[in-house]
């Protein structure tokens, strides 16, 4: 088993600053209860479940600058190494930590469910087409080659005016580690106590940015509100802010 990292990412949640925090945090705990009664039945293939709360109209809140989002190099499905930035800006990004063999129902699974449920409703909202690109960041360098994220991505790699979707990875650790850092999430190592070596084994709590055109982080999802309804009412709100048609 080649060396890599424990990845764990911290469950913190920055700041809500929204006039609706208190919908969202009792919505929350409904969630979460629910989610612990009923993890064991979920498969990759289970249906997004319900939103246990109505999302204010897009709009009506306002989304803060958390932070800028950090820039590092990293490889295309080609092989090629760019800077991250040349896959954000211009457009609203929403960027998802993944590894390719996660097999956690409430982790990358779910991410992959919900981007392709929210590239859906942007192939069918002509206003949005143009405006939004996804981004999936392997998390595990050592496994997920530029080969494996083309397989992974698959057809949903196939050039569309409507949306842009980049399936990306880095060429090592050290690659990975600034950009894990830039965006506020914890790295642990694990030790094989027999070898002493480093090995592969991934643990990570679901995290999903979202990124305005000048790459500021202006939210993070983790499970409990990555949900359809949610990003798309936030994807409208920042592009309300900037003027746009939504509709």
């Amino acid at each position: 088993m080649s060396a890599a990292i424990v990845l764990a990412v911290a469950l913190r949640v920055p700041q809500r600053r929204r006039t609706f925090t208190h919908v969202r945090l009792v919505a929350a705990l409904c969630i979460t209860l629910l989610g612990a009664l009923t993890a064991q039945a979920h498969s990759k293939h289970d249906a997004i479940p319900k939103l246990a709360f109505s999302p204010p109209a897009p709009g009506s809140y306002q989304l803060y600058r958390i932070m800028p989002a950090p820039d590092g190099q990293v490889l295309n499905v080609d092989g090629k190494s760019q800077a991250l930035s040349g896959f954000t800006g211009d457009k609203l990004t929403l960027l998802g930590f993944i590894y390719t063999s996660c097999n956690d129902a409430q982790g990358c699974p779910r991410a992959y469910q919900v981007f392709d449920d929210l590239k859906a409703q942007i192939h069918r909202s002509p206003a949005l087409h143009g405006k939004v690109r996804f981004v999936s960041l392997s998390f595990d360098p050592s496994r997920d080659t530029p080969a494996v994220m083309l397989r992974y991505g698959n057809r949903r790699l196939r050039e569309s005016a409507e949306l842009q979707w980049n399936f990306l990875t880095t060429r090592s650790v050290d690659e990975l580690l600034p950009l894990i850092d830039g965006f506020g999430q914890d790295v642990q190592y694990t030790v094989n106590k027999t070898s002493g070596k480093a090995v592969t084994e991934l643990s990570h709590v679901l995290k999903v940015f979202l990124l305005d055109r000048e790459r500021n982080v202006r939210e993070i999802y983790t499970s409990t509100f990555l949900h359809p309804q949610t990003v798309m009412a936030d994807i409208k709100t920042l592009l309300l802010e900037l003027g746009e048609k939504v509709e």
